[in-house]
């Protein structure tokens, strides 16, 4: 008799063992960022260690990459389940536009739109407007960049063509500098704001940081709606005490359309429900609004994501 309970026991032991293991396997999701000295890397490892303490057998495989034009074909090829990207970038990839162009990707679906990557205009202190930018010396950042399409989808709305200044394609740092050097007039800068490269300009320089009106803006909005309205705080660059309205898009999450739904649900709502612990972590972190957040997605949201917006109003 004893014996028998022996087994029995054992074989019990046995059957919850293998339940318990298969209880703990983990999801392990790849997650494409950027440069390993940029913020789209130091933002995704604060992101991916909440999300892990926060939701039961969940892991990351955090992957420094070139950032939102590879990261949409890793997700598109199956190589990654989820990637921080330019809502801009991801709105021209769905459509087979601009750095696209030709080729529209599918496979993806947008998740989050978690904080602002500012389209800064930064002049000499004698230009006052972008109007005043027509026969000027400006660069628009490195060719086949985002920041490019941005200056020029920006100088559209004004009537302006890349034919009306004197195109120079160079770098934020490289732009700040020839504009110190009196090499150029003005640059455009897409990045989170205050930007160093300004911040140090600003320090032994004059400059102006031009404003998109409101009528510049809703049209450039209308035309292009991955694209929000932002104001650059006064006192963010020295000599520039006053509020600047500007444009901006947004670092945006995308995920693989095969995630699962309620896996995307729970990262979803628990991205936003600790934004506080991942601010502590990322000082983007401060940005973390579901409204804002939705309010620049251009593309089909995953049915997690949108589940969640649903439920908390702002869908």
């Amino acid at each position: 008799m004893r014996k028998k309970f022996s087994v029995i026991s054992l074989t019990l032991l046995l059957v919850c063992s293998l339940a318990l293991l298969g209880c703990g396997d983990k999801t392990t999701l790849k997650m494409a960022t950027g440069g390993t000295t940029g913020t789209y890397y130091a933002f995704s490892g604060t992101v991916s260690q909440v999300l892990s303490e926060n939701i039961a057998n969940l892991s990351f495989d955090v992957q420094s990459t070139g950032a939102s034009k590879a990261n949409i074909y890793l997700v598109a090829d199956g190589e990654v389940d989820i990637a921080i990207v330019q809502n801009d970038v991801m709105y021209y990839a769905s459509k087979g536009i601009d750095l696209f162009d030709g080729e529209a990707i599918t496979g993806f679906s947008a998740m989050a739109g978690c904080y602002a990557e500012v389209c800064q205009i930064v002049s000499k202190s004698n230009i006052n407007s972008i109007a005043g930018l027509k026969g000027k010396r400006v660069s628009v950042g490195d060719i086949g960049s985002g920041c490019e399409f941005n200056a020029r989808q920006i100088l559209e709305a004004y009537g302006i063509t890349f034919n009306d200044i004197i195109v120079n394609n160079l770098s934020f740092n490289d732009s700040a500098t020839a504009l110190k050097d009196d090499k150029i007039d003005a640059f455009f800068c897409v990045a989170g704001a205050p930007t160093t490269a300004i911040v140090e300009l600003a320090t032994s320089n004059q400059i102006k940081l031009l404003e998109i009106d409101d009528v510049h803006a809703d049209k450039l909005i209308a035309d292009y709606p991955f694209y929000t309205k932002y104001d650059v705080p006064g006192g963010s660059y020295k000599g520039v005490d006053s509020d600047v309205q500007t444009v901006a898009v947004v670092a945006t999450y995308i995920v693989s359309d095969d995630l699962d739904e309620d896996l995307v649900y729970q990262m979803t709502k628990t991205l936003f429900e600790n934004a506080d612990d991942i601010a502590n972590g990322h000082p983007k972190g401060a940005e973390l609004d579901p409204a804002y957040s939705v309010s620049g997605i251009s593309i089909p949201l995953h049915p997690g994501a949108e589940k969640y917006y649903q439920e908390i109003g702002v869908r």
